[in-house]
């Protein structure tokens, strides 16, 4: 038996390898791989060696030889291909350990140019392992050390079940798929490409997804963004939550205050501003105190111990900050099951979202032009006062995070009332109403935010009967003139900004 050792990350290699020789099997190996094994006292021999070709082009072509690949190809049930391997003095490769140079670790340091990036493309690797994959009923494909011990295991007891064959070359392909589709991501400069190649590593299974008998898994690098400080697993509806948070979160620039939202199945019950963590909590937590029960809060500055007290008080999933005070951490951590996230970078950053269609996705860019970029028009005879104003920037921002159909009402450093999902953009309205008298909170001379054009002017006049003295919402309804109307009937001011924000 022969095998062929040739990897980047050699965690686990030398014990393999070690493995391997106590039963006989005859190792073949290159450069860097084959001086560890030596400085180890495992004997290789180099690849040159069994191609009678040295390695060329500092190292770029070593592996790809006929006395290389056709020893992994042959099928060894068909006498023709035997025959040819006598023939030409090939010996059979059995066993390929294979992994890759590390591109996506490259490529995702700011700082890497193109010409590094490019001698990061692993060639001679990938062919090895789709070769020895490919002709998985006789040749073991390993690329993850994580399946060194059970392969050793199979072949010390003599037989490698037809299985986990079929597994290590399953797990090699998509190695190889997840590595090229990186190249192509770093390489294109379009996110729509006729072929969309997409690959990611699973990060962690789930226990669950949004029910308990739908199985789910966590890919990519979600723990890039965040890390987990405190608490049990992550679950699915968390995963999705947290982001939902960040980003909402996300939208109040720091030169403007602390600013925190209460966050239940993706929507915003309740975001304030403040001058420190505890005022914008108390804020945010007074638009509804019913909901937060059992919900996720971002922060946008560090998690204090006032802040901290006050989140202790009620049942609260998760907590997100970019940081943590020691007293803060300290009485957080006593309840086992409340997650602790620390947000590492903007979630923000452009990005592509995807959604699963029968028979493939849809894929838009994310939703991330700031607010400074739209135009602003006022379209009534009335403009809003600075008041208004600063309490319309803040509604807006929300609602754009707000399920739609969404109504907001907001002053300028909290909300009010918030109305989401519904089908109709009045009885959005008319929830976030309710949900403020509920509150116990008055809505006269609050502000609304729609995500969308009110079709009708019935939806102003809801609003307007409420108490809001001023609107922001994107315009564009054939009957525009209606509702700026009943605006200007009402001596209200409203503002159009020409961008609908839409989230399903």
């Amino acid at each position: 038996m022969r095998a062929l050792i040739s990897v980047w990350d050699k965690h686990g290699v030398v014990e393999f390898a070690r493995g391997l020789a106590s039963m006989g099997v005859e190792l073949v190996s290159t450069g860097n791989t084959q001086r560890l094994l030596a400085e180890a006292g495992v004997q290789a021999r180099s690849v040159s060696e069994l191609t009678g070709f040295p390695e060329i082009l500092d190292g770029r072509v070593k592996t790809l030889h006929p006395a290389v690949h056709g020893g992994i190809l042959a099928r060894r049930d068909l006498p023709a291909h035997m025959a040819q391997l006598g023939e030409y003095g090939i010996g059979p490769i059995d066993l390929v350990v294979v992994n890759l140079y590390p591109f996506a670790a490259t490529v995702a340091r700011p700082d890497t140019t193109m010409a590094e990036a490019l001698e990061q493309i692993d060639i001679g690797g990938v062919t090895l392992l789709r070769a020895a994959a490919k002709n998985f009923p006789f040749v073991l494909t390993l690329v993850d050390p994580v399946d060194y011990e059970a392969t050793l295991a199979a072949l010390q007891a003599g037989h490698v079940p037809d299985e986990l064959r079929r597994q290590l070359a399953a797990k090699a392909f998509a190695h190889t798929a997840s590595y090229d589709a990186a190249i192509a991501g770093y390489l294109n400069e379009s996110p729509f490409l006729a072929q969309l190649p997409l690959a990611w590593q699973q990060a962690q299974p789930l226990r669950y997804g949004e029910n308990p008998h739908q199985p789910a898994a966590l890919y990519g690098d979600f723990f890039r963004y965040f890390a987990q400080l405190h608490g049990k697993e992550l679950s699915y509806i968390n995963i999705l939550d947290i982001t939902a948070a960040q980003g909402l979160i996300e939208e109040f620039p720091a030169a403007e205050g602390v600013a925190l939202a209460i966050i239940k199945h993706t929507n915003p019950c309740g975001v304030g501003q403040g001058a420190t963590a505890l005022e914008a909590w108390q804020r945010a937590y007074a638009t509804d105190p019913q909901a937060p029960f059992g919900g996720i809060i971002a922060v946008s500055g560090t998690c204090d111990l006032p802040l901290a007290q006050a989140i202790d008080e009620i049942f609260t999933e998760i907590v997100i900050a970019p940081d943590f005070s020691d007293e803060a951490l300290a009485l957080l951590h006593k309840k086992k099951n409340r997650r602790l996230m620390r947000s590492l970078r903007p979630v923000s950053q452009p990005a592509l979202l995807l959604h699963s269609v029968p028979g493939g996705v849809l894929v838009q860019q994310a939703d991330r032009a700031p607010l400074a970029e739209e135009p602003w028009q006022v379209v009534t005879k009335r403009a809003p006062n600075d008041d208004e104003s600063r309490a319309l920037r803040f509604g807006w921002r929300v609602a754009k995070h707000v399920k739609s159909n969404a109504i907001v009402y907001a002053a300028a450093d909290r909300t009010l009332g918030i109305g989401a999902g519904q089908m109709s953009r009045v009885d959005s309205s008319r929830l976030a109403v309710w949900k403020a008298g509920q509150a116990g909170l008055s809505l006269a001379g609050s502000v609304v935010a729609s995500d969308a054009l009110f079709p009708f002017a019935d939806g102003v006049e809801a609003a307007l009967a409420a108490g809001a003295t001023a609107i922001i919402q994107p315009g564009g309804s054939v009957r525009d003139e209606d509702v700026i109307a009943a605006a200007d009937a009402a001596g209200a001011a409203m503002v159009f900004t020409g961008r609908r924000h839409f989230l399903h």
